[in-house]
């Protein structure tokens, strides 16, 4: 597949669920103050790649992409809702998103909590009143509840907040000495040092112990994953897909969600402010686990691309349809924004 059709197609899907959450949105009868805050951060623009993802699954089960808008717009509702929280002074405290300023920071704390709740509970509204069979709705509920929830992206944040207090949930004891970043005042050095590339990692690799390895894997696979992968699950489920069709898009989710985490952990070293529309270096001064600080960035990016080597490889049993979804995955690991 040329790389301009799927540009022009990838184009067209976001353009199709842009016009759908403004469309829900502006239907709304609620207050104006939480209707703006609502637009504020769900119409701020973005990749859109859940949504995305969501409509290609469905183009590669045979469905329609009407069918799965209901669930691509859900899915981008629950995403928006996270990202006004997580920016929160008690969370992640950041100022900017997607190039403005953050919702707390333009509507207040209160504002912005009530606007991610409305979302959040949109989602699942939208969901539940969409065209589909009874079936088919009451799955992807379940998709959808399980992914956002305490055994998907709100776990995987718990476990994120501990992890940054260097806290070890589960039995898992903090055991190697390795440096906590938070509040330490050599933390914006670190951050340029690997940068710059005058570091590939504070700590060597033959001193990074596994089990930090695999409590990262939990978290991302959590916080980001799970909302990845349910969106491959939603795309077949909308278009009644075998379960074999299912489980391979689960799979191939899985592997990209984690290779997208990856990816943005090394934009946040190696990106700029203006390209990402954020701040960078903010993971090195919360002293969050991330694959650069674990192992380093050259092997982060050799996992990243592992794991979309075998995404693609997922997607054996499908014709060409899916080279969109190939491609997706290699936007993912390749991208500067």
């Amino acid at each position: 597949m040329p790389p301009e059709f799927f540009e022009k197609h990838y184009s067209a899907l976001k353009a199709r669920v842009e016009s759908a959450l403004s469309e829900s949105i502006a239907s709304r009868d609620w207050p104006v103050a939480l209707k703006n805050a609502v637009e504020y951060s769900l119409m701020a623009g973005g990749k859109r790649l859940r949504p995305v993802l969501v409509m290609m699954a469905a183009e590669i089960c045979d469905g329609e992409i009407e069918d799965a808008i209901p669930a691509a717009c859900a899915l981008e509702m629950i995403h928006t809702y996270s990202l006004i929280h997580d920016d929160l002074p008690s969370m992640d405290d950041d100022d900017l998103r997607r190039g403005r300023p953050t919702s707390h920071r333009v509507f207040g704390e209160a504002l912005a909590i009530l606007a991610g709740d409305a979302l959040l509970t949109l989602a699942f509204e939208t969901l539940a009143t969409a065209p589909t069979a009874a079936t088919v709705t009451a799955t992807s509920l379940q998709i959808l509840a399980t992914a956002a929830g305490g055994s998907g992206m709100v776990g995987g944040q718990i476990l994120d907040l501990e992890a940054e207090r260097g806290e070890f949930p589960s039995g898992i004891q903090e055991s190697s000495g390795i440096p906590r970043q938070k509040n330490a005042s050599n933390s914006s050095d670190s951050a340029g040092a690997l940068a710059s590339g005058e570091a590939d990692s504070p700590i060597a690799a033959s001193e990074t112990p596994p089990i930090h390895v695999e409590q990262l894997i939990q978290i991302h696979r959590m916080k980001t994953g799970a909302l990845i992968t349910a969106a491959l699950e939603l795309g077949a489920v909308t278009s009644q897909a075998s379960t074999d069709r299912r489980n391979q898009l689960r799979h191939f989710g899985q592997c990209v969600g984690l290779a997208f985490q990856i990816a943005d952990d090394l934009l946040d070293v190696t990106g700029s402010d203006e390209r990402l529309g954020k701040v960078t270096g903010r993971d090195n001064e919360l002293g969050k686990l991330t694959y650069p600080f674990l192992i380093g960035i050259e092997a982060s990016r050799n996992k990243a691309q592992q794991l979309v080597d075998e995404a693609c490889h997922a997607l054996a049993g499908f014709d060409d349809r899916a080279d969109c979804l190939r491609h997706l995955a290699r936007f993912i690991v390749e991208r500067d924004h």
